[in-house]
């Protein structure tokens, strides 16, 4: 699974803040035991960043299926999930970033 949601640029600090809770998913209320953003890992942009609304933040998350609803129940309220098109954008753009930094650390230990 890949997944975008985004929110308003002046949520940054709840979202941040929110990411960053509870790393080991020790609090997360059933069905979600043990489930963490931390666990999962995410990549967290601004629209400019990935050529997308410069007041829009991005949130993309890579995993499996079953971390979905978690991720919609923790963000609602704060981050809508992006429609397809966008997430695709938004997807190979940090795929993009990532694939050029690998380059780049190959370059300076090859």
């Amino acid at each position: 699974m890949k997944c975008v949601f985004e929110a308003p640029m002046d949520k940054k600090a709840e979202l941040t803040k929110l990411l960053e809770a509870d790393p080991y998913g020790e609090q997360s209320p059933a069905p979600y035991q043990k489930m963490s953003f931390a666990r999962l890992g995410y990549k967290l942009k601004e629209g400019v960043q990935v050529n997308e609304e410069k007041d829009k933040l991005y949130a993309v998350f890579r995993g499996s299926d079953d971390y979905l609803p978690f991720i919609k129940s923790k963000l609602e309220g704060l981050a809508v999930q992006s429609n397809p098109e966008r997430s695709a954008r938004v997807i190979a753009a940090v795929e993009d970033e990532e694939s050029g930094a690998e380059q780049g650390m190959g370059a300076i230990f090859g």
